[in-house]
């Protein structure tokens, strides 16, 4: 399938008239053609008038035909074949084996979004019989179920250029839910988006599905993600990406005429709990196993594990010696974007210059590369080196920045003298994604203490793993409480990530023949259903 630099209007390829822009080969540091048209508002306006027109009709298509659309998405993608695996490691600088991974894993959050939808559990069907006799007053019958929210603006993702991205888990819930989606494209992979989105485009046009359903648009700047975000035919947001981005959707959405909610996922330093048991008895495997996590996918990763607290034992410094050792093996690696290879040079800089951090290591300078001191990153090759850093619990409470999210391979050990320090911390840090304990059952006393705190501060408690691994399933959750996300009420990763876009109606003593069919007596569609209060498939 060829790129021709287009826009996706329902449809319709159009080619954006506001200026052209390219994406961007990050390990050669080199533009990549096709130029794409950039779109403005008036293209914004298509998109969404499209999808306001297609909503009541998408929504009540039957979900047999909605689940085989998911479906037809995920084949198409198959077919795209290597071609889009090559744009995007182009695009990316990712390897291709991890782009394969992660193209397997776009392709089964949509089957898992198509089992789901056949399943209608979603629908909360919950029906509460009339009781005319009761006295004082009788009860009506009251029936409801969960209903999409309306069309929804999805935002590409710099790091997952398919599972975050334009047919990603966003996508691929709202469309579940029987909401439109319009995509912005992210400009780092332009390329790969125009692909998937054509994959998308065609899977609406073989379902027989109003062409609204999918569009997307492409744009330079924060114009087109502001109009897409004010336009009034939109009724909910996702978007996965930095915490000052998230934060400007947030509040452009909340002076809008009709506030709406946006789901942001937006910073995280995902804290990994070492403990003493762990220590003795699988030190120097659990740090090698922590610098993996720490550099996989250079640390571009919205789980990485940025900050690791550790108490003191006689194996402490040990695992920090062992964790210094294997981090200098690892050498520099091309970052996303050069912009994100930027921020992380001036992170590690200011981390570096902060009182009372050292850093214990970092990793093997090659081709290049600066030197900690000089930033930890290349300025011809957007290449990053790995940095480990350390200082105690009261310095890091102490210092307000060290709470900061650094977006690469870097992370900060802080020793902490006893469990009350260490409780301390966790109470002090902001919501994150995840939690990790390393722990032996001689630890557990200990980390029962903590695991309140944890539950809440965080969305995901795992226990001797590597949180650099979100699952697609039906008990996932990939959120937490801000700034981890903007709400954290709500996942992206996982069935329930369906639920962010919709709502409940009840519908009180309404005609059978008015009813949905969801809502009928005889229980056509055969869904588990709440009936005065009992579930069953009745």
């Amino acid at each position: 399938m060829q790129i021709t630099g287009d826009m996706l209007l329902g449809a319709s390829a159009v080619r954006g008239t506001q200026g052209t822009l390219r994406a961007f080969d990050p390990a050669r540091n080199t533009e990549i053609e096709p130029a794409f048209g950039a779109g403005g508002a008036t293209d914004v306006d298509r998109a969404c008038t499209l999808a306001a027109e297609a909503f009541d009709s998408y929504r009540l298509a039957p979900l047999e035909t909605r689940a085989r659309f998911l479906e037809a998405i995920a084949e198409n993608i198959l077919a795209l074949g290597d071609a889009l695996i090559e744009r995007a490691h182009i695009e990316s600088a990712l390897p291709k084996a991890r782009l394969e991974g992660e193209r397997g894993r776009t392709v089964g959050q949509l089957k898992l979004f198509a089992s789901l939808v056949r399943d209608g559990r979603w629908l909360t069907a919950t029906l509460d019989s009339a009781l005319p006799e009761r006295k004082p007053l009788p009860r009506s019958d009251l029936r409801l179920q969960k209903i999409a929210v309306g069309p929804v603006a999805v935002f590409g993702a710099s790091n997952f250029p398919l599972a975050f991205s334009v047919a990603g888990g966003d996508t691929a819930s709202a469309l579940a839910a029987g909401c439109p989606v319009v995509v912005k494209a992210h400009p780092a992979h332009l390329g790969t988006s125009e692909l998937v989105g054509r994959a998308i485009q065609k899977a609406v046009a073989d379902s027989g599905l109003p062409e609204g359903v999918f569009s997307l648009v492409v744009g330079a700047g924060n114009e087109i993600g502001e109009a897409l975000v004010k336009h009034p035919a939109v009724k909910s947001v996702g978007f996965t990406g930095s915490r000052r981005g998230g934060l400007a959707l947030v509040e452009i959405a909340a002076k809008r005429r009709e506030p709406i909610p946006v789901f942001a996922e937006m910073s995280s330093v995902n804290p990994f709990f070492v403990f003493p048991g762990a220590l003795a008895k699988r030190g120097e495997a659990l740090a090698s196993g922590f610098v993996d996590s720490v550099t996989l996918g250079v640390g571009q990763f919205c789980t990485n594990p940025g900050l690791v607290l550790v108490l003191e034992s006689p194996h402490t410094r040990a695992f920090i010696d062992a964790a210094a050792k294997a981090l200098a093996g690892k050498g520099a690696q091309t970052m996303l974007t050069a912009g994100i290879a930027a921020a992380y040079k001036d992170g590690v800089a200011q981390r570096a210059a902060s009182n009372g951090v050292q850093s214990v290591a970092q990793g093997a300078a090659s081709n290049g590369v600066q030197s900690v001191a000089q930033g930890a990153a290349s300025e011809a090759a957007c290449a990053a080196l790995p940095v480990l850093f350390e200082t105690t619990a009261a310095q890091f409470l102490a210092t307000a920045r060290l709470e900061d999210e650094i977006f690469g391979p870097t992370s900060l050990i802080v020793t902490c003298a006893d469990i009350g320090e260490m409780q301390k911390v966790a109470e002090h840090l902001e919501g994150q994604l995840t939690a990790t304990l390393q722990i032996e059952a001689d630890d557990y006393a200990l980390a029962r203490q903590l695991l309140p705190t944890l539950e809440r501060k965080v969305g995901r408690i795992l226990a001797n793993g590597f949180p650099t691994g979100v699952e697609v399933s039906y008990a996932m959750v990939h959120g937490g409480p801000y700034p981890a996300t903007s709400d954290g009420r709500a996942t992206s990763v996982g069935a329930t990530a369906i639920d962010r876009f919709l709502r409940p109606v009840c519908y009180q003593d309404l005609p059978a023949e008015l009813l949905p069919e969801a809502l009928h007596d005889g229980n056509p569609l055969h869904l588990w259903r709440l009936r005065d209060g009992k579930l069953a498939q009745e």
